[in-house]
């Protein structure tokens, strides 16, 4: 489905905060020299405004020729912090920069990035260490401020003269999305559905163990043409205490599935379960151990199949990381939690039974995840469903150097960040691991491949269609 965005062209030289203003078309370098534009630089962008996922256009015309100018992106989180990427470039014959053609020789990335100044953010200088870029009110967008510099800078952007800025506006809801609250017997949550009326394909989409109501990636479902229920379950202060252990029916999740499989708007039968770290585990022990649900797929991202549930209680295995002998350390002390539970242990009680899974299932993982053990872990469901004969089942994506957090597209890369222990009411620093450049292109192509594996076995095609792709 796609929705046609305002575009707009944006330009000039104007303050922005406490950068300077340029007075005229002049511009005084270093060396003492002046130079002089006929026409003041300009930045061009497509879209100005459009949803997270969408690649940007961007080009900044009327340099003068073979001009070194740097980039700079700059946002305020929700949670006041500031964050920003910078490039270097050089303006060809025409005085000219095109970031989807030319390479940045320097700064947050180098290369040919189009999407460089998004993904490549990074907290600013002076900013509180190890937080996260996470989207809370999805009904607002994020603001980027691109600026050009002339000169290549690295730091003190604030004392420099902006040549041009623009601002783009980052949606995750697409216009037409609508927004449900969910507070209905026991469940908490948010519903987001794309415009019309449907009925449509829906998902049913669980975080991990840091616990809360997160909507952002439901939101940008939506956008996409799913139904999605951003589903809280742990850590959320409209979830009731007694309700944060989970009962061997997992009765909370079977009331959830079926809220979403039954409500008006959702193709009834057509509902998808994704999970991310503990959404993982509990999406496949949602598929193999609720008898009265039927998902027409899984897709499991950064998780595996070792069950930390076993005595009911989510947050006690959460809480023993902080005492096993089996963690690891950062020199700056962050916490690396991924050999906990190696080796797998032999007794099947303690592990999801996937050679139970009737549907398609697939596996998304980083190599380089400092967190948990995902990469073994797809190793031994590749084996136990092959041995149930069911590998024709299982989709495995591996992406090399990529860590834990694998999020929507251009979603800054976290290597590490501040965690919540909700039942000991503590924070702990977490690695997460990962790399910027590949776990950014992580992102973009697991993206894609998951909109086409939603949309292969959730959405009805239609009988010529079908007909047409047996030829």
């Amino acid at each position: 489905m796609k929705y046609f965005w305002m575009q707009r062209f944006i330009s000039g030289c104007y303050s922005n905060g406490s950068r300077k203003m340029i007075p005229s078309i002049g511009r005084q370098l270093s060396s003492g020299a002046v130079r002089s534009y006929s026409v003041a630089p300009m930045i061009k962008v497509e879209p100005t405004r459009g949803l997270i996922d969408e690649p940007v256009k961007l080009e900044i015309v009327h340099l003068v020729p073979n001009q070194q100018v740097t980039l700079q992106s700059r946002l305020l989180s929700e949670e006041a912090d500031w964050w920003e990427a910078y490039a270097h470039y050089v303006s060809d014959s025409e005085g000219i920069v095109r970031v989807t053609r030319d390479e940045s020789l320097g700064g947050t990335y180098t290369g040919r990035e189009p999407m460089g100044l998004i993904w490549s953010m990074m907290l600013a200088p002076g900013s509180r260490p190890s937080m996260r870029l996470r989207k809370k009110d999805v009904t607002v967008p994020y603001l980027v401020t691109i600026s050009v510099y002339n000169g290549w800078i690295s730091s003190n952007f604030d004392k420099q003269a902006v040549l041009a800025s623009v601002v783009l506006e980052r949606f995750y809801m697409a216009p037409g999305t609508t927004r449900l609250e969910i507070k209905e017997h026991h469940i908490i949550g948010t519903m987001f559905f794309p415009p019309g009326s449907g009925p449509f394909p829906a998902v049913l989409d669980m975080w991990g163990g840091g616990g809360g109501l997160v909507e952002y990636r439901a939101a940008l479902l939506a956008s996409r043409g799913f139904a999605t229920f951003a589903l809280a379950y742990l850590g959320h202060k409209g979830v009731p205490q007694p309700l944060q252990t989970f009962d061997s029916k997992l009765s909370y999740f079977e009331e959830a599935f079926n809220a979403l499989n039954n409500h008006p708007k959702v193709a009834k039968g057509r509902v998808a379960l994704l999970g991310l770290s503990l959404g993982f585990t509990l999406a496949l022990l949602m598929a193999t151990r609720i008898p009265n649900i039927h998902p027409k797929c899984l897709v499991c991202i950064s998780g595996s199949h070792y069950n930390p549930l076993q005595d009911g209680k989510s947050t006690i295995f959460i809480d023993n990381c902080l005492i096993s002998d089996k963690i690891k350390y950062t020199e700056n002390g962050a916490m690396i939690w991924r050999e906990i539970p190696l080796p797998f242990p032999d007794d099947p009680k303690l592990m999801v039974q996937v050679d139970k899974i009737r549907c398609p299932l697939m596996l998304i993982f980083g190599e380089d995840d400092q967190n948990w053990p995902a990469a073994e872990s797809a190793i031994e469901i590749q084996k136990m469903m092959k041995n149930a004969g069911k590998d024709h089942l299982l989709t495995t994506i591996s992406y090399p150097q990529a860590g834990h957090l694998i999020e929507p597209p251009y979603s800054p890369h976290c290597r590490e960040s501040k965690f919540r222990m909700h039942s000991l009411n503590r924070t702990v620093t977490v690695l997460w691991g990962g790399e910027a450049k590949p776990h950014s292109d992580a992102q973009e192509d697991s993206w894609k491949k998951i909109l086409a594996f939603l949309e292969k076995h959730l959405v009805l095609q239609h009988p010529a269609a079908i007909a047409q792709s047996k030829l």
